[in-house]
């Protein structure tokens, strides 16, 4: 595990593929990194599968709604959380292998729980999405999370939490 220098801006998502940590961009987007903690305090993202994984792409997870593993994940991908939907914060922050962002509809003032980690650079997202965080360790785990649009059996957040609750 990478060294953890800020616990309060630092998450620990447990995957069925092993650990990944990524450190949070409250300066780059205050209100995104806030909703992901929110969220990882309730246990929110706890159990909830990675729906969409586009090889050379992206790893997308965090339905809440309708992604719990174990339970009917026909539906995920469409739902969020409770909380209203978040005001964008697009940034020059560049979408690089590792980028922790937002996933949204067309409306850019749609994020609201859902989120994608890229397995390569994706320059044609820049300014586009709001980009929260970015993995300093475990991103050959993510990298072996099962493909698939929508995923056949697929792997899960077992537990997300954020460094200094741990």
């Amino acid at each position: 595990m990478a060294e953890i220098k800020d616990p309060e801006n630092t998450l620990i998502l447990e995957t069925t593929k092993g650990q990944v940590v990524i450190q949070l961009l409250p300066q780059v987007a205050p209100e995104h990194v806030a909703r992901i903690k929110e969220l990882a305090r309730e246990k929110a993202y706890d159990n909830v599968v990675f729906h969409r994984v586009i090889d050379g792409f992206m790893a997308q997870t965090g339905d809440v709604e309708h992604g719990k593993a174990g339970g009917n994940t026909a539906r995920a991908g469409t739902g969020g959380s409770s909380k209203p939907d978040l005001k964008a914060e697009f940034s020059a922050t560049p979408h690089v292998r590792g980028t922790c962002s937002m996933a949204r509809s067309q409306n850019p003032n749609s994020a609201n729980s859902q989120f994608f980690i890229c397995f390569t650079d994706a320059p044609w997202l820049n300014k586009q999405y709001s980009v929260w965080g970015q993995v300093i360790s475990g991103m050959e785990n993510v990298d072996k999370i099962k493909r698939g649009e929508p995923v056949k059996d697929p792997d899960s957040i077992v537990s997300a939490r954020v460094a200094a609750d741990v």
